[in-house]
């Protein structure tokens, strides 16, 4: 029987989603606040609807017989949408209400690890006294990181030391109109990402991929949605050991152990110290760009991690191909403080692949160490009648794969040269050596070798 899969969401994330299940046994749809042209060619029907709208959503699902459906943003997930779907009699891949919580409140997350004595945990507090978090911050012996209780869309995290001064952190804690944050000790190492497929008490665990938050080049600026990430072609990335890879993969063991019924995607975002693998946060959903690292490189048929789960089982093995992966978001000029919209895209995912093996080609008959794959993921775009253009938020990814993180990102940027860059901010520096060694090279002072 071909499955009707209902994709909730509208961006890159969830474009590498749509592309998994593309050459599956079933039948595609989508919903999302935006049409993303890359996903709505994919799909047999593509709605536009509120996705935090669980009646909404479950009119849309029950109208296409859905009997599946994957959850990609977390603001569904914290609105119950996956509960309003299951007690309509369709399969949610994504958390419940409840469990969400893993990512949806920070204060939660930070007490549940400390109530299951789930290792990594940061020594942390909560506060929704404003005075009082700001006379913690004066009585605490050492650096905090600040952190709103509640989603902000990766750029509400501010850190003592780094990002701000300790005045400059008290002045935006007064300044904001959160109504709980989390003061936790500073995590001083190099983040990554392991992304775990999980049901029904089981789970299966995707290569490390380390995010990049900050702005512009050089690690400099405000944070951001993510600007871009890159994966090796082995588990683990070049400034972490194989032990450091399965220390995370423990801590997210335990974590799914304590949640006892969770579904969907557990994403571990870890801070790898001079003592091993802490705890930044848990996501209950796939990264973005993350996603766009793990999902083209799976070769298991995603559909069959979504069929196990809803049938009971735990999800099957997951084989992925030996590649380094590099994306790259494309944002609009001013992105993330001021950005500005209306600069059309000149780009298509046709001419992304066109380019990259044009230029494989040029050369005569020597093989470029980039050749490999490119492909372009649409993100937060508004599509006319005329063309595709920027909104305000990032608009689209371009991701390489290949043998090495070099070659990877080697094919990124011939990708990027044709899409060209008017109106659009890119970092360029995600998965070149200089960077990548700059990892390596922290690793080793925190470690003394």
């Amino acid at each position: 029987m071909r499955e009707n899969v209902l994709l909730i969401g509208g961006g890159g994330r969830e474009h590498a989603i749509a592309r998994a299940l593309e050459d599956s046994e079933a039948d595609l749809y989508a919903c999302a606040g935006n049409k993303n042209p890359g996903i709505a060619r994919i799909a047999a029907g593509f709605e536009t609807l509120e996705t935090t709208d669980p009646e909404a959503v479950v009119d849309y699902a029950e109208e296409i017989d859905a009997t599946i459906a994957v959850i990609g943003p977390e603001a569904p997930l914290e609105a119950g949408v996956a509960d309003a779907l299951e007690a309509a009699g369709v399969y949610p891949f994504g958390p419940k209400e409840a469990d969400a919580r893993i990512e949806t409140d920070k204060a939660f997350q930070r007490r549940f690890m400390a109530e299951n004595d789930i290792p990594g945990c940061p020594d942390f507090e909560t506060f929704d006294d404003m005075d009082a978090a700001c006379d913690y911050i004066d009585e605490y012996d050492g650096d905090l990181a600040i952190k709103p209780a509640g989603l902000t869309g990766g750029k509400g995290v501010k850190v003592i030391g780094d990002q701000v001064s300790a005045e400059e952190g008290k002045e935006y804690i007064r300044e904001s109109d959160y109504d709980r944050i989390v003061l936790e000790e500073r995590l001083i190492g190099e983040e990554f990402t392991i992304q775990a497929f999980v049901a029904n008490g089981e789970f299966r665990t995707a290569p490390a991929v380390q995010d990049h938050k900050r702005a512009y080049e050089g690690d400099e600026g405000p944070n951001t949605g993510g600007m871009g990430s890159y994966a090796d072609a082995t588990p683990e990335l070049p400034f972490m050991t194989p032990e450091d890879y399965t220390d995370a993969v423990e801590i997210i063991a335990a974590t799914v152990d304590a949640l006892e019924d969770y579904r969907g995607i557990l994403y571990g975002q870890f801070m790898l110290t001079e003592t091993g693998p802490r705890v930044v946060e848990f996501n209950a959903r796939f990264g973005d760009p993350e996603a766009m690292n793990t999902l083209p490189v799976l070769e298991t048929d995603f559909l069959e991690v979504l069929t196990a789960a809803r049938d009971g089982e735990a999800p099957p093995a997951l084989d992925f191909a030996e590649q380094a992966t590099v994306c790259k978001y494309a944002v609009p000029d001013g992105y993330p403080t001021d950005p500005e919209a209306g600069a059309k895209v000149q780009v298509d995912e046709e001419s992304v692949a066109r380019s990259v093996h044009a230029t494989e080609n040029s050369s005569g008959d020597e093989p470029r160490e980039s050749a490999g794959d490119a492909l372009l993921y649409y993100a937060s775009v508004d599509e006319r009648d005329d063309g595709i253009y920027t909104t305000t938020s990032r608009s689209f990814a371009v991701v390489g794969a290949a043998d090495s993180i070099a070659a990877a990102e080697e094919i990124v940027e011939d990708a990027l040269a044709v899409a060209g860059e008017e109106g659009l901010r890119i970092r360029h520096d995600i998965g070149k050596a200089d960077l990548v060694q700059k990892r390596i090279d922290h690793m080793d002072e925190l470690r003394g070798e």
